[in-house]
């Protein structure tokens, strides 16, 4: 069985996981773990979090850009760097249980449901309009950080991809799959796992726009320009009305189901392998993921 307890205490190579900057009328929010290709430890998270509140407080932000620093917008959840820290407490934002004290499948629910699931739900939310600012890979766990943007706008080198079906898991904690892309399509990009171009992406609408990578921020801030030209409240609206169509068409009840789906494989792995992630660290999902895209 996984020993969570047994992880070694992080080593963070950053005290400033998230940057933000203040242009104008727009909060440009960055991923900073460029050495790790932006991956998520809950350091990064909670400073994500601590950033968009900032945004949503401060009444001369009215529009927020969410980015990542270097060439990938997320490789994921972090599992395999130095500055893992699954296995700490943390100053917990809703009102479940620490998870650091919790037995086997207990662990990795109880802190899901907070630090992917909670905090994507809350983040869908805000107030104010978000943009994803995508350029390389956006990959499971990035998908989740550019799925709860209002829009996405995406490079034309950039790659959506969901491989952790390699772990026998059935996607992501924020599984939105089917509504961001056909379900037959959503399928193949599960099943298959394979890369998903963003000139793909864009033909099924999972992004907005596609423009080149010298030219993401420059859209990126002529988009931010217009939309902080609406009004505030007109905007809000509208994200709630769009919000509440998916999820009468079953998005949140969907993912309820699957979240408890991934855990019951999670558990699956743990009693078959002795992992919960089937074995599948870093440097494994990397050398698969080269291998399964033709690469050296």
């Amino acid at each position: 069985m996984t020993d969570f307890s047994k992880i070694p205490a992080p080593v963070y190579e950053t005290d400033e996981p998230v940057t933000y900057m203040l242009e104008a009328a727009t909060a440009w929010i960055m991923l900073n773990r460029p050495r790790y290709h932006n991956a998520q430890n809950a350091q990064m998270l909670y400073a994500l979090d601590a950033a968009f509140k900032r945004a949503v407080d401060d009444p001369a932000v009215k529009v927020i850009v969410l980015g990542g620093e270097g060439k990938h917008f997320s490789a994921g959840h972090d599992i395999g760097t130095p500055g893992r820290d699954v296995a700490l407490s943390q100053n917990r934002r809703f009102l479940f249980p620490d998870h650091a004290d919790k037995p086997e499948a207990e662990f990795l629910y109880t802190r899901e449901h907070e630090a992917y699931l909670g905090f994507c739900r809350r983040w869908r939310e805000i107030a104010k309009p978000t943009v994803a600012m995508v350029q390389g890979g956006c990959i499971a766990g990035g998908l989740m950080l550019a799925w709860v943007c209002d829009l996405i706008v995406a490079s034309d080198d950039a790659f959506f991809q969901d491989p952790v079906l390699m772990m026998g898991i059935p996607g992501v904690e924020y599984w939105a799959h089917p509504f961001e892309l056909p379900p037959r399509i959503a399928m193949e990009f599960l099943m298959l796992g394979e890369r998903m171009p963003a000139a793909t992406a864009h033909h099924y609408g999972m992004a907005n726009r596609v423009v080149a990578r010298d030219q993401l921020r420059a859209e990126c801030a002529k988009i931010a320009e217009k939309l902080a030209e609406k009004s505030g409240l007109g905007l809000w609206l509208t994200k709630q009305v769009i919000n509440q169509a998916e999820d009468l068409r079953g998005k949140r009840a969907a993912m309820d189901s699957v979240y408890h789906m991934h855990h019951f494989a999670h558990a699956q792995n743990d009693l078959t392998q002795g992992n919960a992630i089937g074995g599948m660290d870093a440097k494994a999902m990397a050398a698969a993921n080269k291998k399964q895209a033709g690469e050296a």
